[in-house]
C-alpha cells in the first residue's frame, strides 16, 4: 500500500515548532498528510497533490512583517475544507478579509480556557462539556501575540477566551475553520476530538496505517540504498534499535550495526547493550571502545553547542572508520526522529526557530564520506514504538527510556571530567533503580540524574564536606515536544535523596527539577 492509494491531506508549514505534531494526530486517525513549507507550495504543486483538505500550521512570524508567510491564493478555490492553527487562523483572516492587530495586552502564552458561543458546529461535536454548547469551557494551549481583531465575511464565532474574542471560528458555507490555540499539543486536551472532526467532516477514510508506513519505508530505503553497503549507528535504545530492524528487513546483509563506547554511557550500557542485540538479533555488529577519543576531545569544553558538535564530528570519524573496515560502507543509518530534527534544524525548508543542535542534526559536519539513511526522521517517539510492535521487537527494546546520543556530556553541564562521569554514573543508577522499584518506570517517559557545575557545604558525621549538587529529572510526555515534570510523592524524593547520598561519594545535596516543557527542555544541555 502507498500513499497514492489513500486520501491526502496537505499540511502548509509556516514555520510551528509543533507542526509535525499535526501530522502526529492525524495518524493517529489513520489518515494520510504530508507537511510542506508555504514557500514549496504554488498552483503546479496544489494541483499536482490534490488534497482532500489543508491545514495551515503555526508560526512564529507576524502577518504584518515584511515577507510574512502567506498561503497561495489558490488553496482558497480548491473546494476542500481548510484549518488554520494559531497563525494560521490569523493569515486566513488577513487574506479573506478580516482584520489581525497586534498584541495590545492580548497575548496569551501557555494555558487558557475556551468557552463556547450559543453558535455550534459539528466541528466542536464532544468538544464541550454540552454538544449544544450550552456550557462548559476547555482547556487549551495558547502561544499568540498577535490575534485576530475582526472575523473575515461569512465566519461565525464558536468559542472565546479572555485574550481571544475569536478563539474558535468557522465559515460553514465554505467549510474553513480557524483557531487561536494549538490543538495538537498535549496540553490541549481535548485537541484531538478538534482533528477527529474535522477529518470525519472532510470524509476522510481513515485507512492510513503503521503496516503501510513500514511498507512504505522498506520501498524507499531499497530504492536509496540499491546494492550498497550501511553502517548503522547503534544506542541500544528503540529508536536506533527500530531503525536497525527496519533497514535490515529491507536490505538484510547489507547492514552492520556499529555501537559506540564513547565513554558517556550510564553504568554497564555498553555490556547490557551488546548482551541484548546480539541475543536478539543474527544482524552483524562492530562493538567500538573509543571512549578515550571522545573524552579527550571534550576535555576543558563547557559550552554545550561545542559538545554536541563534537560529539557529532568524532562520530561521524568513527562510523567513517568502520565503513571502510567492511569493504567500504556508503551510507550511515541513524534513528533520527523528529523531535531531534525540529530542535536542530528547520523542518522541510520551513521558518521553524532553531532550539539547539542534536548530534546526529545539527552536530554533523558539512562534509562527511556517507549518506544518510533515516528512516524514522519524521516519526515521534510513541509512533517509533508502535512500529518496534509491527516489526516484532521485544518489549525490552520497546519499553525503555530515551538515552540521547551525547550520553551524559549533555547530563554534566560545564566541564566533562572522568571524576564526575563516575559520579553520576552511580547516582543515576541508584535513581533508576528507586524508581523501579517503586513500580514507576512505566508511568515516566524519561528519567535521569545530572550532575550540576557546583559544589556546596554539607555535613556527614562530624565532619564538613564540600561536594557536587545533583538534579533528578523525571518527565511524562507522548511525544516529547511537550513535556510535565513526574509528580513523585515527597516520601519518594527524600527516599532516593538519602539513598544517593549514602551510596555515591562526592554528591551532598540532591534537587528535583519541576521543571515543564516549555520553557525547559527535557535535557539540560
Amino acid at each position: 500500500m502507498t500513499q497514492d492509494a489513500h486520501d491526502r491531506l496537505l499540511i502548509i508549514d509556516f514555520g510551528s515548532q509543533v507542526t509535525q505534531l499535526i501530522a502526529r494526530r492525524l495518524r493517529e486517525l489513520n489518515v494520510y498528510c504530508e507537511i510542506h513549507p508555504f514557500n514549496k507550495v504554488d498552483q503546479a504543486f496544489l494541483d499536482a497533490f490534490a488534497p482532500k483538505a489543508v491545514i495551515f500550521s503555526g508560526g512564529p512570524a507576524s502577518v504584518f512583517a515584511e515577507g510574512a508567510p502567506m498561503p497561495p491564493a489558490g488553496v482558497f478555490d480548491l473546494g476542500v475544507p481548510i484549518l488554520g492553527i494559531c497563525y494560521g487562523q490569523q493569515v486566513m483572516m488577513h487574506c479573506l478579509g478580516g482584520k489581525v492587530e497586534r498584541g495590545h495586552g492580548t497575548a496569551e502564552f501557555g494555558r487558557a480556557y475556551v468557552t463556547p458561543t450559543p453558535t455550534t458546529h459539528p466541528i466542536l461535536s464532544g468538544w464541550f462539556d454540552t454538544d449544544d454548547g450550552a456550557g462548559g469551557r476547555e482547556q487549551v494551549w495558547m502561544s499568540h501575540g498577535d490575534h485576530v481583531s475582526e472575523i473575515a465575511p461569512g465566519f461565525q464565532v464558536l468559542g472565546t477566551s479572555p485574550n481571544a474574542p475569536f478563539a474558535i471560528t468557522a465559515n460553514p458555507e465554505r467549510h474553513f475553520y480557524a483557531v487561536q490555540f494549538h490543538p495538537e499539543v498535549h496540553h490541549t486536551p481535548k485537541g484531538a476530538k478538534l482533528y477527529e472532526n474535522f477529518v470525519r467532516l472532510a470524509g476522510f477514510k481513515g485507512d492510513w496505517t503503521m503496516g503501510a508506513y513500514r511498507e512504505e519505508a522498506i520501498r524507499k530505503i531499497r530504492e536509496q540504498v540499491g546494492d550498497e553497503r550501511v553502517i548503522c549507528g547503534l544506542s541500544g535504545g528503540v529508536d536506533s534499535s527500530v531503525a536497525a530492524v527496519l533497514i535490515h528487513e529491507a536490505i538484510g546483509d547489507q547492514l552492520t550495526c556499529v555501537f559506540v563506547d564513547h565513554g558517556l554511557l550510564r553504568l554497564g550500557e555498553a555490556e547490557q547493550v551488546v548482551s541484548m542485540f546480539r541475543d536478539t538479533y543474527n544482524i552483524p555488529l562492530i562493538h567500538a571502545d573509543e571512549s578515550d577519543l571522545f573524552l579527550g576531545a571534550l576535555e576543558g569544553v563547557s559550552d554545550p553547542e561545542v559538545k554536541r558538535k563534537t560529539i557529532g564530528r568524532l562520530f561521524i570519524e568513527v562510523f567513517e572508520k568502520h565503513a571502510k573496515s567492511i569493504g567500504g560502507a556508503k551510507f550511515l543509518a541513524q534513528g533520527t526522529l523528529y523531535p531531534d530534527v525540529i530542535e536542530s534544524v528547520s523542518f522541510s525548508g520551513g521558518p521553524s526557530v532553531t532550539i539547539k543542535s542534536h548530534h546526529n542534526v545539527g552536530g554533523l559536519p558539512e562534509k562527511m564520506g556517507m549518506k544518510l539513511v533515516e528512516p524514522l526522521r519524521e516519526l515521534f517517539k510513541d509512533e517509533v514504538r508502535a512500529l518496534g510492535r509491527e516489526l516484532g521487537l521485544p518489549q525490552s527494546f520497546i519499553g525503555r527510556h530515551p538515552f540521547p546520543g551525547p550520553g551524559l556530556a549533555i547530563r554534566c553541564p560545564g566541564e566533562i571530567t572522568r571524576e564526575k562521569l563516575d559520579i553520576l554514573r552511580r547516582a543515576d543508577a541508584v535513581y533508576i533503580d528507586q524508581i523501579r522499584k517503586h513500580g514507576l518506570y512505566d508511568d515516566i517517559w524519561q528519567a535521569f540524574a545530572a550532575i550540576l557545575p557546583m559544589k556546596t557545604v554539607g555535613v556527614m558525621g562530624d565532619g564538613r564536606t564540600y561536594d557536587y549538587a545533583l538534579a533528578l529529572r523525571a518527565v511524562t510526555s507522548v511525544d516529547g515536544m511537550t513535556a510535565d515534570y513526574y509528580p513523585f510523592t515527597h516520601d519518594f524524593l527524600g527516599e532516593t535523596a538519602t539513598r544517593i547520598i549514602n551510596e555515591v561519594q562526592g554528591v551532598n545535596r540532591v534537587f528535583y527539577d519541576c521543571t515543564s516543557k516549555p520553557p525547559g527542555t527535557i535535557e539540560l544541555e
